[in-house]
């Protein structure tokens, strides 16, 4: 198979990634990848599928990630693999010889692992320059649930119409369950049982980087968790603040100990994010020097500096993201060719232990088995999000009235960056908007 065979396959069955903003797959691909990652990371404390899937489906997905290695050229697959998943890891060793070029690269359980310019750092010893692309490194990376969709797209002809989802933390049976796209978060909730907290809030995605959610909002291809947490909770409460206050909190106790800096993940790589000058420019109102603000736009969001490093519970990552809003809504773009200084010496002694995360966020309870059911969830609507991806949202096929059936694109691939829409269920549509399709079962 040609490259540009394999891109077709995974435009029009809707392969995008898995886990972080929806990055089309098929544009990842390039014959100037001579090395490719496969992301077993977990990212974030408490999420679990990845590490299940591919215990699961090890065979399926080495051979899929092996394909693509010969697709596009590379002399070497790399599966970047916390040591602590040591079932999946005895699953991969069992296959492993199988596949020439390929293999296992264990890593130490440190927050954010799973971030792919700290995962090509560790794996590869290259870095990516700041608002740089791996592929300038010679490098793609593929997280498991994205290798494992398009495993289904090439050897069965299935498109993307589900999600697997781990339910953690104020549940009766946490549980990682596979689930229509469309469907509602409160349908992926009940299927861990009673909820075990009054007014509980839905935090979709880790931790770390995610995001508040309501019990009507559709899951998408990138819904990844969904943590069920009391309303006082720390992530909650920390999410909820307003940058406004922050700022000002920042100005009045800021103590200029610079630990947000110090344990940044891409700063210790050398990258321009230096989150203690950023906010001593920002809480004294200082614009002598731009570079500060300028250099928001190489922050990842990781979150380290403001759930972690502070030791006064200020807010560097949320000023830092309206910051990049910021310099995005007024047209200005991070700087180019930027060179990253030497990767920080002590950059071994500044990782973040992810034991240590979970128990400094009130997580460490909540660090329970969520098994995996892969029966498909049946649901009785769902609303189809038209933009599940970074790029152009899908262009509707159907219209109202249109019987579906599980599988039928019911959108088409815009001009430009864009891929394929499939019914998750079968049913008739009930409405087509620019923003979403709806369809009821039959």
């Amino acid at each position: 198979m040609d490259i540009r065979e394999l891109q077709k396959i995974m435009q029009e069955n809707g392969v995008v990634g898995a886990g972080g903003a929806g990055f089309p797959t098929y544009m990842k691909l390039s014959d100037k990848a001579n090395t490719i990652l496969l992301n077993c990371a977990e990212c974030e404390p408490l999420l679990k599928l990845h590490q299940q899937l591919l215990e699961r489906h090890a065979y399926d997905i080495m051979k899929t990630f092996h394909m693509i290695a010969g697709t596009v050229g590379a002399s070497e697959a790399i599966i970047g693999i916390k040591e602590s998943y040591v079932q999946t890891v005895n699953a991969l060793r069992q296959h492993i010889e199988e596949f020439p070029g390929m293999r296992i690269h264990l890593l130490k359980e440190v927050y954010p692992m799973g971030d792919e310019v700290v995962l090509i750092y560790e794996a590869t010893g290259r870095v990516v320059r700041p608002g740089g692309l791996p592929i300038e490194q010679g490098v793609a990376v593929f997280n498991v649930e994205t290798v494992y969709n398009v495993f289904r797209a090439v050897e069965k002809q299935k498109p993307v119409t589900d999600k697997y989802i781990s339910v953690v933390a104020e549940v009766e049976h946490p549980v990682t369950v596979r689930v229509p796209l469309g469907c509602t978060l409160d349908e992926v909730v009940a299927q861990a049982g009673a909820v075990t907290v009054k007014d509980p809030v839905y935090f979709v995605g880790g931790p770390m980087m995610g995001r508040i959610g309501h019990g009507s909002d559709p899951v998408t291809k990138t819904t990844n968790a969904i943590l069920v947490l009391p309303k006082d909770h720390v992530i909650v409460t920390k999410k909820q603040r307003t940058s406004s206050i922050d700022l000002k909190r920042a100005a009045s106790i800021c103590c200029q100990c610079s630990t947000c800096t110090d344990l940044c993940p891409r700063h210790n790589l050398g990258h321009p994010i230096d989150p203690a000058r950023f906010m001593r420019a920002a809480s004294n109102q200082d614009f002598q020097d731009l570079n500060p603000y300028i250099d928001a736009s190489f922050c990842s969001s990781c979150g380290v500096c403001e759930m972690y490093a502070c030791p006064q519970s200020l807010a560097p990552r949320t000023l830092l993201a309206d910051m990049k809003a910021g310099l995005r809504k007024g047209g200005i773009k991070p700087p180019q060719g930027v060179v990253p200084k030497p990767v920080q010496e002590s950059r071994e002694y500044r990782k973040v232990p992810e034991e240590r995360l979970m128990a400094r966020l009130g997580l460490t309870r909540y660090n329970t088995g969520a098994p995996m059911d892969e029966t498909l969830v049946p649901v009785s609507k769902v609303t189809i999000l038209l933009s599940q991806h970074i790029g152009a949202p899908a262009k509707p096929v159907v219209s109202v009235g249109s019987e579906v059936t599980r599988g039928q694109m019911i959108a088409e691939p815009a001009q430009g960056l864009s891929v394929g829409i499939h019914a998750s269920i079968c049913g008739r549509v009930t409405e087509v908007t620019d923003r979403h399709i709806v369809i009821a079962a039959k």
